[in-house]
């Protein structure tokens, strides 16, 4: 049994993400044909269809959209997080993120409520998002 979280392919459109993560900095997609923010990466933007792009930092900093409480694992590797908090955080850039709740919640949670992001290093060398109760 393989107890080791998958590791992402961090290649093609999804590479500065991840290489953003291993440095523990939140990277989101810029067009900079029409400066509107996309996250999760795509080849096009949405709004004006360009490819063109660079990449910008967030700040990790925004307030609770949604969360969802796992109680069934579809790997090995999470089974003993059971059960876990993923909460989707809307960002003060304008885009969504979903990470896993970090300690201390999870009882009281409120539509709405401040968090902070930050990485948690992992063994293949990336971070996984982790958002924190403000």
């Amino acid at each position: 049994m393989n107890d080791s979280k998958p590791t992402p392919s961090a290649d093609g459109l999804s590479a500065p993400y991840w290489e953003a993560t291993a440095r523990g900095e939140l990277s989101i997609q810029h067009c900079t044909g029409c400066d509107n923010l996309r996250h999760y990466p795509s080849v096009l933007c949405p709004h004006c269809y360009s490819s063109d792009h660079d990449w910008i930092i967030a700040s990790g900093r925004g307030q609770l959209h949604s969360w969802t409480v796992t109680h069934h694992s579809f790997h090995p590797a999470f089974s003993a997080l059971l059960p876990y908090t993923l909460v989707t955080v809307d960002l003060e850039e304008g885009v969504r993120a979903l990470g896993q709740l970090g300690d201390g919640g999870g009882q009281n949670l409120k539509l709405g409520m401040p968090f902070q992001g930050r990485f948690q290093s992992r063994p293949d060398g990336f971070g996984d998002l982790i958002f924190d109760i403000c």
